[in-house]
C-alpha cells in the first residue's frame, strides 16, 4: 500500500497557527493520514525545502492555505514542493468551493448579529442546503485580495458574489478588492443599502483582515458590521477534504493505469544471469508517478516549472502578502 501524507502549506499570518491546527486535525481524522503542517514568513522555498526533503511518504497532496492562486501558490510553493522526493499532488486553493459560500454566509450573518442587525431565519447555519435570506436593505460587501495582474481573486469573488446573489435577499452583493477596482477604500459609497456587512475573504487573520481592510472601509466612523475571515469553520474543512479526495482518486486511478501498463513478463529472449542496471520494481513504480506540481485556474493546467510569458514572475505586481 502507497504510503500518504497530507501537507497544508501557507504564510504564517497572526491566526495561521491556530487555524491550521484546527483543520489538520479534522482531516487526520476525516483521512485517516498524516497531515502536517508548514508555515512561511517571506520564501517558502528557502524556509521550507530542507524540511521537505525529508518527507517520507509515496504520496503528498500539498494543499495550499489561501482563498485563491497568487504568485506565492503558482511560483514559490509548487518550486518548494519540488524538493518532496516522492509523488506531488498539488491541490487548488479551496476559496472557490460552493462550500466556502456557506462560510462567507454565516461570517455575515455572525457579524450581523454583533452589530445588533435583525437577522433571518437560519442565522449561523452551517448546512450547504439552508440558504439564511437577508435583509433587504442591507448590502454584502466581499472583500478579496485582488491583483489586475493575477485574475484569481477576482474570479474567486465573483463566483461567491454570484452564488450569493441567487440565495439571498440582500439588496446587493458588491466585490471588492485591496489591489483593484473596484478598490475597498471606495466601496462605502458605491452601494445603496441602508446597512453594510462586510466578509474579508481570507483563510486566517492576519494583518489585512485586522489593519488594512478596516482602516479602508474607515470602520471607525460606524455603519459598517465586519465579519471574520474563513478561519476554522467546519464548512471550510469540507472544502478542503473534498479537494483532498478528489486527488486521492485521481491519484487511484493513475496507480491502476501505471500497473496495467507494466509489463508483465520478461522477454524469453533475455539471459536471466545478464548483469543489469535497471532499478528494483519498487523503485520503479515510485518514479513512475513522481510528478511535478500542477498549477490549476479554471482554465486548464500547467507544469508550474514552465510558466508561459504571460505569466513571467516579473509581471505579477506586488506580492500576496496574506
Amino acid at each position: 500500500m502507497r504510503s500518504e501524507t497530507l501537507l497544508l502549506i501557507g504564510r504564517d499570518t497572526r491566526g495561521a497557527r491556530e487555524t491550521f491546527r484546527v483543520h489538520a486535525d479534522r482531516l487526520a481524522d476525516r483521512t485517516g493520514i498524516d497531515v502536517e503542517i508548514a508555515r512561511y514568513a517571506e520564501e517558502p522555498g528557502r524556509e521550507l525545502r530542507d524540511r521537505f526533503r525529508n518527507i517520507d511518504a509515496d504520496v503528498t497532496y500539498a494543499v495550499p492555505m489561501c482563498a485563491a492562486h497568487g504568485y506565492d501558490t503558482v511560483d514559490a510553493i509548487p518550486a518548494a514542493l519540488s524538493a518532496i522526493p516522492g509523488d506531488v499532488r498539488y491541490c487548488d486553493p479551496v476559496g472557490t468551493s460552493p462550500a466556502t459560500t456557506d462560510v462567507i454566509a454565516a461570517r455575515a450573518d455572525a457579524a450581523r448579529s454583533r452589530a445588533g442587525a435583525s437577522t433571518a431565519a437560519g442565522r449561523g447555519s452551517t448546512d450547504a442546503h439552508s440558504d439564511a435570506a437577508a435583509d433587504p436593505d442591507v448590502s454584502l460587501v466581499l472583500v478579496a485580495f485582488g491583483s489586475s495582474s493575477k485574475p484569481h481573486g477576482r474570479r474567486m469573488a465573483e463566483y461567491h458574489a454570484n452564488r450569493l446573489r441567487s440565495r439571498s435577499a440582500y439588496a446587493e452583493v458588491v466585490p471588492c478588492y485591496l489591489l483593484q477596482n473596484p478598490a475597498v477604500e471606495c466601496v462605502r459609497y458605491a452601494v445603496t443599502g441602508d446597512h453594510i456587512v462586510a466578509v474579508p475573504l481570507f483563510v486566517s487573520r492576519s494583518a489585512a483582515t485586522e489593519d488594512r481592510i478596516p482602516a479602508e472601509l474607515e470602520l471607525d466612523r460606524g455603519g459598517i458590521a465586519y465579519g471574520d475571515p474563513f478561519g476554522d469553520h467546519s464548512r471550510f474543512t469540507d472544502a478542503i477534504y473534498a479537494e483532498v479526495e478528489r486527488q486521492r482518486a485521481l491519484t487511484a486511478q493513475d496507480s491502476e493505469d501505471a500497473s496495467t501498463d507494466q509489463p508483465t513478463d520478461q522477454p524469453t529472449d533475455q539471459p536471466t544471469d545478464q548483469p543489469t542496471d535497471e532499478p528494483n520494481r519498487s523503485s520503479m513504480l515510485r518514479s513512475s508517478t513522481t510528478k511535478p506540481p500542477i498549477v490549476t485556474d479554471g482554465e486548464g493546467t500547467r507544469d508550474s516549472r514552465t510558466p508561459p510569458d504571460s505569466e513571467d514572475p516579473s509581471r505579477f505586481g506586488p506580492v500576496d502578502r496574506r
